[in-house]
């Protein structure tokens, strides 16, 4: 069985972009971004909501990423590699291959995705990520605390939602930014 995890980049109040949508302040460095690559290395899916598929559909291009440094092809050569499931009432068509789109996110069928995939799935964008807690359908949380207060924007994590987590690692990096993994308590 597939394991559902929320991975998220966020500020120290826990926010995802500003209140402009910028996030720049929380784009990894080499350090971090291999740290992530490695932790997705064990994804088989992402499920994404239309605005972080708008951000991570650039990946799909290859050649864009030909000169730059070996951990961003690796992130690339493995976002081409997996399956994507994007959530989208407006969205008409999507460019990426091994994507397709669902107007509806539907807990059940996430459900019997995580019952039949033996590779883990990943729950992108706060909004997409929001309905899958709600439906108590995450089972860790990989945050990525960044060593900036932005005061308000996107929250990176849902409201209405009471969860008991465990802490399963830890990691600070040279950059100030933390890294926390959870596990949802049974």
């Amino acid at each position: 069985m597939a394991n559902l995890i929320y991975s998220a980049l966020m500020s120290l109040d826990g926010y995802v972009a500003d209140a402009q949508g910028n996030f720049e302040w929380a784009e990894p460095d080499e350090e971090v971004h291999s740290f992530i690559n490695d932790l997705q290395r064990s994804v088989g899916t992402y499920l994404l909501g239309r605005k972080m598929y708008e951000v991570l559909v650039a990946w799909d291009n290859a050649d864009a990423f030909a000169n730059d440094p070996r951990y961003m092809r690796d992130f690339a050569e493995m976002w081409q590699a997996v399956d994507k499931v994007i959530y989208s009432r407006t969205l008409e068509s999507v460019s990426s291959a091994r994507a397709r789109i669902e107007r509806n996110f539907d807990p059940q069928a996430v459900q019997q995705m995580k019952i039949q995939e033996d590779a883990d799935i990943s729950v992108g964008g706060p909004n997409l990520a929001d309905h899958a807690f709600k439906a108590g359908l995450v089972d860790e949380c990989h945050l990525f605390v960044a060593p900036v207060v932005i005061g308000g924007g996107t929250q990176g994590l849902p409201t209405n939602v009471r969860l008991a987590l465990q802490l399963l690692d830890e990691r600070r990096f040279e950059s100030g930014m933390v890294y926390l993994r959870y596990r949802k308590e049974t």
